[in-house]
């Protein structure tokens, strides 16, 4: 037993931006070689181990809970491509699935293939993690002649890949090996030339290189290099097969540049030159390329197609024009139909556009609150597989017939042990912001849980990404004890608009966290709990709006879970040399250049407001190889929080020694991560069962 928690040393640094200087106590952690600094993670473990030790026999249940529920040895929905059948296996007790596919046959069915047609094993991820603490698959691009497989693996959690070939007609692996590759990967028509993506050293995709089989990673040709530290690079191919695209990108630019695939030696040539705020994107059809782009002030997004000799923005002409409120979030292109991913009232919609003549349909969902995504391998179908789900529906595989709107369900998540969705409920409820704004909550609970009992709310709220309401098996071990959980469908993020997004970033940013308070108020006011029964989760920037929300409100919830959270945003957003600072600039402002950035986001950065007060308990994650938010962002808060805090509410900080963003790799270690955070929420609130 230790004699308390572990007090950080103070090592006091100035930091003086704007006529502003502040002193850091707890920057010395940045430095992994620092043998104190370790040592300080390690005590840290160690005492969240302690305070959670009474927990074992509820950790061991929550676990057994989340794995009863699951049925570990299974298969997803087959999915056809260029002659075979794709899927992937997970085994009982294995971490990771395997890959394999069977080649199409008559005896095939419309949908799926036949059980005794022979299976070929692409990959199995078990076999090659070994004793790897953690094992994560990047690129995993079977050739267009479908020979050979191009795949690459992070064995350490930074998400930096090795990448390999198989030879997939004997299993072997061939010489080829490329280290220090990122995510992104193309084959060329000749299925011998391979097109990859490196990253810099701040782990910014900036290279496309060129690979030819057979040959060593050393003469691989660099292609392209984008030296605008805003910008991300990455690469792939139509759908068609018929081109391969570079992507660069930032936060509110787009540049695409294009080769055909059967002349992968040749010069790139660029769609449209970047234009700032000007945002596109590219899908090929025929002889044109249809494009989605927000130009001309269209806000939402609109369509646009242009000949696939000429595609630049000169030529461009509207397809289906700027429909404001209704977010066009992408396309799928088939060979008579189009399909649009839109977003409207706060949910996803699809909808089906035939080519020939303009007619177009949304495809029916059956419940109201519900997430809708889709797509389909193959161009040359009129059948499109598409998900759903709800929070009381498990996910749900469909094939939709473009044409006679026929679907047919193919799977749905199995969720064992006697799962009733008519036991539970889901429904929508708006909370009022300060500024008026109301704000989309998504609720799942027990249609028999009495009123003003625990509550878990989660929410994110930048990047334009959207918490979608979707089905959790895990979170049934919430709502079977009495819990309503509820996600805060907050500014920042993209549940509403474009203009959602836009009014919870930059200067706007406050807008997300005030956003988060007004959907914790009005749980609070509806009934459905109470704040000393009122628990918060997010992670990422979801952990920065855990941080923001803590320090501004405290007396509103009795328990914070913050998982690799961006807790010390400005120390890191005014440190250029980071990984991915300077591309976040355009997200959340640029405060080395500009003073009111500066003293915007010291305002409400976590790190920079630890005050002398009460605060809920907390339990904050971290992974040591975590390239997107740094382990040290989590350990200073933490720090600072334990010197400073007047309450004894737990504080616990858990760090990933092996691990990276994501967590722990395995699937098992991943549900007793989760069960652990479950333990500590039900642990705090005095629900021991």
């Amino acid at each position: 037993m230790t004699s308390g928690p572990p007090i950080a040393k103070r090592v006091p640094v100035e930091r003086t931006r704007h006529d502003d200087t502040v002193v850091d106590s707890y920057g010395w952690l940045r430095n992994r070689e620092d043998p104190d600094t370790l040592a300080y993670l390690e005590a840290e473990n160690r005492w969240t181990e302690e305070q959670l030790a009474h927990t074992d026999a509820l950790q061991g249940k929550l676990f057994e809970e989340i794995k009863s529920r699951i049925q570990e040895t299974d298969l997803s929905v087959p999915v056809r491509r260029r002659g075979w059948w794709y899927y992937t296996r997970t085994e009982e007790g294995k971490q990771y699935p395997s890959h394999w596919r069977k080649r199409v046959s008559e005896a095939d069915t419309a949908h799926a293939p036949a059980e005794d047609t022979p299976e070929q094993l692409l990959l199995d991820q078990n076999a090659e993690a070994g004793t790897s603490d953690f094992f994560s698959v990047g690129v995993l691009d079977v050739s267009t002649d479908t020979a050979l497989l191009a795949w690459s693996a992070d064995r350490a959690g930074d998400e930096v890949y090795e990448l390999r070939f198989r030879d997939l007609s004997t299993g072997e692996e061939l010489p080829d090996v490329v280290p220090g590759t990122h995510y992104g990967s193309a084959w060329a028509a000749d299925n011998r030339t391979f097109f990859y993506v490196k990253p810099d050293e701040t782990q910014r995709p900036y290279q496309l290189w060129r690979h030819q089989l057979g040959t060593p990673a050393t003469s691989d040709v660099l292609v392209f290099e984008e030296r605008d530290e805003r910008f991300f690079l990455g690469v792939g191919t139509t759908k068609d097969d018929q081109f391969i695209l570079l992507h660069v990108g930032s936060k509110t630019t787009d540049e695409i540049w294009y080769i055909r695939a059967d002349d992968p030696t040749g010069d790139f040539t660029v769609v449209q030159p970047r234009e700032q705020d000007v945002e596109y994107g590219i899908e090929h059809h025929g002889d044109r390329f249809f494009v989605v782009t927000n130009v001309d002030g269209a806000e939402d997004f609109k369509l646009m197609e242009a000949p696939d000799t000429a595609p630049g923005r000169a030529n461009w002409v509207d397809v289906i024009p700027h429909r404001p409120g209704v977010k066009l979030g992408g396309i799928d292109v088939f060979t008579d139909h189009l399909v649009l991913f839109e977003r409207s009232e706060g949910l996803r919609k699809i909808r089906v556009r035939r080519l020939s003549d303009g007619d177009e349909h949304e495809i029916d969902q059956p419940e109201a609150v519900s997430t809708a995504s889709g797509g389909s391998a193959e161009f040359d179908t009129r059948v499109m597989r598409y998900g759903y789900t709800s929070m009381v529906t498990p996910s749900s595989v469909f094939d939709y017939d473009l044409d006679t709107r026929e679907r047919v369900l193919l799977k749905q998540q199995p969720v064992l042990g006697g799962y009733d969705p008519e036991l539970y409920a889901t429904e929508r409820q708006w909370a009022t912001a300060p500024d008026g704004t109301r704000v989309p909550i998504s609720l799942v609970y027990r249609k028999d849980r009495p009123s003003g009992g625990p509550a878990l709310l989660y929410g994110y709220g930048s990047y334009e990404a959207s918490m979608d309401p979707g089905f959790s098996s895990i979170r049934l071990s919430l709502l079977d004890r009495g819990f309503v959980f509820a996600i805060a469908h907050i500014r920042g993020g993209g549940e509403m608009g474009r203009r959602w997004y836009l009014d919870g970033k930059l200067l706007h940013k406050r807008n997300t966290f005030t956003d988060f308070v007004a959907a914790a108020e009005h749980l609070v006011a509806e009934g459905w709990t109470t704040p000393a029964q009122l628990a918060i989760r997010g992670g990422s920037a979801g952990g920065l709006l855990m941080g923001a929300v803590a320090n501004e409100r405290p007396d509103l919830f009795g328990a914070v879970v913050a998982e690799v959270p961006f807790v010390d945003a400005l120390n890191t957003i005014l440190d250029p040399t980071l990984p991915l600072t300077v591309t976040e600039w355009e997200e959340w402002g640029n405060p080395v250049e500009s003073a009111d950035v500066y003293a915007y986001m010291k305002s409400y950065a976590p790190y920079e407001n630890v005050e002398a007060k009460d605060y809920p308990a907390m339990l904050v994650t971290a992974g040591l190889n975590d390239p997107r938010v740094s382990y040290w962002e989590p350990a200073k808060f933490v720090a600072a929080l334990r010197v400073t805090k007047t309450d004894t509410n737990r504080l616990l900080l858990k760090t990933e020694m092996g691990a990276g963003h994501m967590g722990p790799s395995g699937r098992y270690d991943a549900w007793r991560e989760e069960a652990m955070v479950l333990a500590f929420v039900l642990d705090t609130f005095a629900i021991a069962e």
